[in-house]
């Protein structure tokens, strides 16, 4: 892999795995724009393995407490707190996709990543993404998140196995058409993100390790750390704009990336 093709693909991991505008989008179009070959599982799973360290880094100490307060609620007799009705949360969020993805792993990594499925996805979950940013009440904070609520913003997760749906979009627009403010829909959507992740990370490294090529051990360093830096950059900006801005911007960006792919593709 060249430096060029590194850099790019790890800044765009890094920056779209989080914003709600399709890093199946963006990895799709790359090849046609730069002329890439394709990077390999090995470099997939750096990326992802950045963006991992990335988000677990920005809300460490918030994992931190959702961890130990989730162990405490195992103990017989213990009172539930906010953060251990959040670990539960997130645990009943992530099981929709791990079930799905493995039932439909052939479906996702074939017939559904045509670029007409991914420039389609990507404009019409946009639209459903702006839809509810201006139906939305987004008065509830992410304390009062119940498990019905994550069970629904789990499920809508699912539809995040469609490239182009992009699985921080679909589960904001859950938590928006639940009630939920901007931020918290995007702190849950980013906590959700650890499982969901380290399951896709970890999809990968099977599939790696089942395979004969040659490991480039300086690209991945470097596209660990490139796709981290943007990531972490990416969610600090997000969570600190977000109730300013609105959905909206990202919203048009995704229609102009869906018809870019339609007209470059096509």
């Amino acid at each position: 892999m060249s430096e060029v093709q590194i850099l790019v693909l790890a800044l765009v991991q890094g920056l779209t795995e989080f914003l709600p505008i399709s890093s199946s989008g963006h990895l799709i179009l790359a090849p046609y724009l730069f002329g890439f070959k394709d990077q390999g599982l090995a470099f997939d799973v750096a990326v992802h393995l950045g963006t991992l360290v990335a988000v677990v880094g920005y809300f460490r100490c918030d994992v931190t407490q959702i961890v130990l307060a989730w162990f405490g609620s195992l103990a017989p007799g213990r009172q539930a707190t906010p953060h251990s009705r959040l670990g539960w949360a997130i645990i009943v969020g992530t099981l929709p996709v791990v079930v799905a993805g493995l039932l439909f792993k052939p479906l996702v990594e074939g017939e559904l990543r045509a670029p007409w499925v991914i420039a389609l996805a990507t404009i019409l979950f946009g639209l459903l993404l702006g839809w509810a940013d201006l139906r939305a009440r987004r008065r509830r904070d992410i304390d009062g998140l119940s498990i019905g609520d994550a069970l629904l913003i789990g499920v809508s997760q699912v539809l995040a196995l469609i490239p182009g749906t992009s699985r921080s979009g679909i589960t904001m627009t859950a938590a928006l058409l639940l009630g939920f403010t901007r931020e918290a829909a995007a702190r849950f959507s980013f906590l959700l993100a650890m499982p969901t992740i380290l399951a896709s990370s970890l999809v990968i490294t099977h599939d790696l390790l089942e395979s004969d090529g040659p490991v480039d051990w300086a690209a991945l360093g470097l596209g660990v750390v490139l796709s981290g830096i943007a990531a972490y950059l990416a969610i600090f900006l997000f969570l600190r704009l977000i109730e300013r801005i609105g959905m909206w911007p990202f919203v048009l960006y995704r229609l102009l990336l869906g018809g870019l792919i339609l007209l470059i593709v096509y």
